[in-house]
């Protein structure tokens, strides 16, 4: 058990960063507009590698979906829609905020929201027990977290600046950046509940002779490809606004979109190897776990975010400021996570 348990931790703490790492190549097109990197990263992190793997690991899908009654699809489906609208914003709040303060403020907020709401909604008398406690008394620390590294952000924003002192990386303000990672932070655990309501579409999966490690599979084509509705529209409407549609086909294209699909990649491998280090870690695989999965995340995010250069030329208080910010939001993390050592009513 404690070998495994291990081998959990290391499988879930390369997903984290894996997971925070996936913006990175966003960095790095020398030709291609935010909405043809993130058309190609959407296409295939949330139409074709789900699809891939659904079929692959399921046996008879089309028979699962036919055999589970309506709701069973429909709520997957419709939380996915709206996750998409959140991983949509996501990607504009990463262009506006850079990788390492977005990642923080989603991962963070994303966190308390997404065991907040399952908490209310299916055990809402576990509230004034010690599960619901510790997820209370993260609040605050979160709060204080995200304070402290907005604070760390404005005052990036204000050292970078010379013409614009509240420009972002992308020229949106640094309040309009905030309130987009705010707004994402808060509705993009809707994929959490597609995925907590497709349990029968998981137990069909089984009956239908999947392993208990890929079951949940079948329910990623629901959730995935009903986000990548909103994507689609959102990039398609930019490439006609922008003409950025022709530089799918200008010089260079294959490089540009071996970015995007290197993003979904890190995205998607990052959810697999979480899942994966849970069930080795066992009954405490969605709560140390998932700890451990969200600090890898911003530690990974903030630490390539500073690599490449999101901080350079800040002044030593700012990146003091950054360090606290972010050490406080993963500290909020591990107090939310450890509730789910306690068993609910």
């Amino acid at each position: 058990m404690a070998e495994h348990f291990w081998w959990g931790v290391v499988v879930i703490l390369l997903g984290g960063a894996a997971n925070g790492a996936f913006p990175l190549p966003m960095k790095y097109p020398r030709h291609w507009k935010w909405e043809n990197t993130w058309l190609v990263f959407s296409v295939t992190a949330l139409l074709v590698l789900p699809v891939i793997l659904a079929v692959g690991f399921i046996p008879d899908l089309g028979g699962v979906y036919r055999s589970v009654p309506a709701r069973a699809l429909f709520y997957p489906i419709m939380f996915g829609f709206l996750w998409g609208i959140a991983q949509t914003t996501f990607g504009l709040g990463l262009k506006a905020l850079g990788m390492a303060l977005a990642f923080s403020i989603v991962a963070g907020l994303g966190a308390l929201v997404g065991s907040l709401v399952p908490l209310l909604w299916v055990n809402p008398a576990d509230v004034l027990r010690p599960r619901g406690l510790l997820l209370l008394g993260s609040i605050p620390i979160l709060f204080l977290g995200l304070y402290l590294y907005a604070q760390a952000g404005r005052a990036r924003d204000r050292e970078h600046a010379t013409a614009a002192p509240t420009a972002g990386p992308s020229g949106m303000s640094f309040r309009a950046g905030l309130a987009i990672c705010i707004f994402t932070g808060v509705v993009g655990p809707s994929w959490n509940l597609g995925f907590a309501l497709g349990g029968d579409v998981i137990t069909k999966s089984l009956e239908q002779g999947a392993r208990a490690a890929t079951a949940s599979y079948a329910v990623w084509p629901l959730v995935l490809s009903a986000g990548f509705l909103a994507n689609f529209f959102y990039c398609v409407y930019l490439l006609f606004r922008e003409k950025s549609w022709r530089l799918f086909a200008a010089a260079g294209w294959a490089r540009e979109g071996a970015l995007g699909v290197a993003m979904a990649l890190l995205w998607l491998s990052g959810i697999v190897f979480y899942g994966l280090g849970a069930g080795l870690i066992g009954r405490y695989g969605t709560s140390v776990g998932f700890a451990l999965f969200v600090s890898a995340q911003i530690l990974s995010s903030n630490t390539l975010g500073i690599l490449a250069g999101e901080w350079r030329g800040t002044t030593p208080p700012t990146r003091r400021l950054l360090v606290l910010g972010v050490g406080i939001i993963v500290l909020s993390v591990i107090v939310l996570s450890l509730g789910g050592l306690f068993k609910t009513s």
